[in-house]
């Protein structure tokens, strides 16, 4: 590894004895420092006697001025040069690049997630701000989540932010983005640490915001002051009579916008009966709707908004998860490879539909592994619905599409 992003702890960048590579191809160099468990105790301390005191905090984040700050941090963040602790100055092209050779996310999905990142925090109603220490931990599929950082940095006397080990270009860019704005450097943390230590950050800390999957959303995290963001399962709900194009239309972005990666997309598609009780065929939506996902990205490129698997064995891993999950008579309907090389042989998982056979009926239909499955690229499974497979569904469900009326 010939760079290191370091923590941030204590208003300075720190290196670690304990680190670990970043996925990509071994000329990316990249690697990460660890924040051992001790000494996030050593810092709560810290923070207790010393950091939460600072009268240049109390100055500088004044009732106003967290908003107009953030706001220049996340100008630097899109378009300045900045000093993050390990990588030394870093222009946004320098970013984007790395970010690319890391994580696979091409240039026009980080540009469009920082948009996001802007727009979220400019329409949000700025909150009363109180002596918190808070917590958030990151996901690896999006920094768009980067949004709970800026919410509990306007809100919390400072947070801790604990970047996915997958991806934490972003969130170690948005606390350099905070410092160089005049962010209170006592008032910002970089805390990556190994997936056991996140129990013990939630112990330390006040609040908590914490982003994971199925695993992590069963495993033992129990705090009265914890927000979990777990799997969303989002669906979509076909109404009967529905043309198959026109639905298929308005699935298509739903299912394939940010290269599937949000928990608000669409995973399954439930093609509900019609209201005197007849069945809806869904093949011919299916059949139309995987048509138009094999027509998107023909040559996965750098250029495209469709991110690259870095990690080693991962697509194979995550496409074979949905094939098991496959039970008789269900049929894959996309016809091209669902794994493809692009031009600097990265890997890409292309988008997949699958048509799930028979009606499900009471119940029936949150029983099937396909249904409400999440993985990280555009995948959605089609099916025939009864009114209580539907309301099964939904009820399981963060995100429910419906046609507008």
């Amino acid at each position: 590894m010939t760079a290191v992003v370091s923590a941030f702890r204590r208003g300075e960048w720190r290196t670690s004895l304990d680190t670990v590579a970043l996925p990509g191809p071994w000329e990316s160099g990249h690697g990460l420092a660890l924040v051992p468990e001790i000494v996030a105790h050593a810092d709560r301390r810290w923070w207790d006697d010393t950091g939460r005191h600072s009268p240049f905090a109390a100055t500088t984040l004044a009732p106003g001025s967290r908003r107009e700050l953030l706001l220049f941090a996340l100008d630097l963040f899109e378009h300045g040069t900045v000093t993050v602790g390990g990588l030394g100055p870093q222009g946004a092209g320098d970013f984007h690049m790395a970010l690319w050779q890391t994580a696979g996310v091409p240039r026009p999905l980080a540009r469009r997630w920082t948009g996001m990142l802007r727009e979220g925090l400019s329409r949000r109603k700025a909150p009363r701000p109180d002596d918190a220490l808070a917590l958030v931990s990151l996901p690896g599929n999006t920094f768009t989540c980067l949004d709970s950082v800026l919410d509990q940095a306007e809100r919390s006397a400072g947070v801790w932010v604990r970047p996915s080990r997958r991806e934490p270009l972003s969130a170690a860019r948005l606390v350099a983005s905070m410092l160089t704005a005049g962010w209170p450097p006592d008032r910002i943390g970089l805390y990556p640490t190994e997936q056991r230590t996140l129990h013990g950050l939630v112990r330390l800390t006040d609040r908590q915001v914490v982003y994971g999957g199925a695993g992590l959303a069963a495993s033992a995290l129990d705090s009265e002051t914890l927000t979990l963001h777990g799997p969303g399962r989002g669906c979509a709900v076909v109404p009967a009579g529905m043309p198959a194009k026109e639905a298929a239309d308005w699935l298509l972005p739903l299912i394939a916008a940010d290269s599937g990666r949000f928990c608000s997309n669409v995973h399954t598609v439930a093609c509900a009966d019609a209201p005197d009780g007849s069945r809806q065929d869904p093949e011919p939506l299916a059949t139309a709707l995987a048509a138009a996902l094999d027509a998107l990205h023909p040559q996965p490129g750098f250029h495209q908004e469709l991110v690259a698997f870095r990690e080693f064995g991962a697509v194979d891993m995550i496409q074979g998860a949905v094939r098991d999950r496959l039970r008789p008579g269900d049929r894959i309907l996309t016809r091209r490879p669902a794994v493809v090389l692009g031009p600097a042989s990265e890997v890409y998982a292309r988008p997949q539909l699958a048509l799930l056979d028979g009606h499900f009926g009471d119940g029936t239909a949150a029983t099937h592994p396909l249904v409400g499955h999440e993985v990280p690229f555009p995948f959605a499974a089609v099916l025939s619905a009864s009114p209580e497979a539907v309301r099964a569904i939904t009820a399981a469900s963060l995100f429910v599409h419906r046609p507008a009326k």
